[in-house]
C-alpha cells in the first residue's frame, strides 16, 4: 500500500484544507489528485528528528521499531489545495454561510488544545441558531481535523449575543 493510500484511508478520503472529498483514484498529478501534505515545514521536521535522535541515543533506544506507523503530522490533501497552501502555515475558512463575529483562526486554535487542553472561544453569533449551526459545524470539522482529540462546544449567551466555546 503507498503512502498516500495509507494516509487516505486513515483520514476517510477528505481533504484536510478544502474538507471536500479526494478520489482515490484521480491520479496523483491532477489538481483534485491526491497528495500527503506535512504539517510540518522541512525544517521544523529536521530539527525534531534531530532532537528525537538525541533523545533516543540517551535513552540507549536501538534502530528499529516505528518505521510503518503513520505520522500524524501527515495529512491527505488535493494535489491543488496542498500547492496553493505551499510551505506557509495553512488556513481553514469559515464556510460564507455561517453568521459568525470575530471568528477565531481554527487551526491554531485546534494545535493550542490539542497540547494542553481546556477550552477557548472561537467566536460570537447574534442569534442562538446561528450559534447552534456554528457550534455544530465547528465540532464536526475539528474531529476531522485532529481526530484523536474529543472535541465538543458550548453556547455561551450574554450580552444580547452568543458565545461559542470549542472544549478538547
Amino acid at each position: 500500500m503507498s503512502r498516500v493510500e495509507e494516509v487516505g484511508a486513515r483520514d476517510g478520503w477528505r481533504c484536510w484544507l478544502c474538507d471536500e472529498a479526494v478520489d482515490p483514484a484521480m491520479s496523483v498529478n491532477d489538481p483534485r489528485g491526491p497528495s500527503v501534505d506535512s504539517l510540518t515545514t522541512r525544517a521544523k521536521g529536521k530539527a525534531k528528528a534531530k532532537a528525537k535522535g538525541k533523545q533516543g541515543r540517551k535513552a540507549g533506544a536501538g534502530s528499529g521499531g516505528g518505521g510503518d506507523d503513520l505520522d500524524l503530522s501527515e495529512r491527505l490533501a488535493h494535489r491543488s489545495c496542498n500547492t496553493k497552501k505551499g510551505a506557509i502555515a495553512a488556513v481553514v475558512p469559515w464556510p460564507d454561510e455561517l453568521f459568525v463575529v470575530d471568528p477565531a483562526p481554527i487551526i491554531p486554535v485546534v494545535d493550542r488544545l490539542g497540547r494542553r487542553g481546556g477550552r477557548e472561544a472561537v467566536g460570537r453569533c447574534p442569534t442562538q441558531d446561528d450559534a447552534n449551526a456554528v457550534a455544530a459545524w465547528l465540532t464536526d470539522r475539528c474531529s476531522r481535523l485532529e481526530p484523536m482529540l474529543d472535541f465538543r462546544t458550548t453556547i455561551e449567551p450574554g450580552g444580547g449575543q452568543f458565545l461559542v466555546v470549542l472544549h478538547a
